[in-house]
């Protein structure tokens, strides 16, 4: 069983798994869209975290990691996703890319050293109680500046995401991701450099 991470999974696994790729899958967004009442925000001050939507663009990429899951541990991982992700979220299967293959070759279904494969992945369909968008960049930031939950701040859940995406594909530019984070730097009135956060931190 592969999963794919494209919030908190990326930087946070929590369970074993036999390797990892960074790819991408295509057709969707990211956006900040999913309130959050237990890891980055309470009931009655919501944080807000990431969720998928389609896109009108078949060719848009949404960039994260994906990690084998050994057959034995398939069960205990599941119940422990199903419950991290359990505020709104659903399974379902998508086609993803690893990062060796090119734009052309995922489209296409050609060889790389990897081909693109089905996996799952947790999404938080626009009809759960916990959708909340689309909302403004400047409502968001307001939101995220202000929430923590058990987890720790929504500050750190968006830098930390925002960092590794950098990493993970240098060349892309997620405008809703970027800009977010700008404005939330301008919100708390610190320097651009987001060093003091970390991305093994809880």
């Amino acid at each position: 069983m592969w999963v794919f991470g494209y919030g908190s999974l990326v930087w946070k696994v929590g369970f074993p798994y036999r390797r990892k790729l960074n790819g991408y899958i295509m057709g969707y967004v990211r956006r900040f869209y999913q309130s959050s009442e237990d890891h980055r925000g309470v009931p009655g001050k919501p944080g807000l975290v990431v969720t998928l939507l389609p896109s009108s663009n078949p060719k848009d990429r949404v960039w994260g990691v994906a990690y084998e899951i050994a057959k034995e541990d398939e069960e205990m991982v599941t119940v422990q996703l199903d419950h991290r992700e359990k505020d709104g979220y659903n399974k379902i299967l998508v086609t993803f890319c690893p990062a060796n293959n090119l734009l052309t070759d995922c489209e296409n279904n050609k060889s790389g050293n990897l081909d693109p494969f089905e996996l799952v992945i947790y999404v938080g369909l626009d009809t759960n109680p916990w959708f909340c968008g689309p909302l403004s960049t400047e409502e968001m930031a307001r939101r995220i500046v202000n929430a923590r939950g058990k987890s720790g701040s929504n500050q750190e859940y968006l830098y930390n995401l925002a960092n590794s995406m950098r990493d993970i594909a240098p060349d892309e530019e997620d405008e809703h991701l970027f800009s977010l984070e700008a404005a939330v730097q301008e919100l708390e009135c610190v320097p651009q450099s987001t060093d003091t956060f970390s991305r093994n931190s809880a």
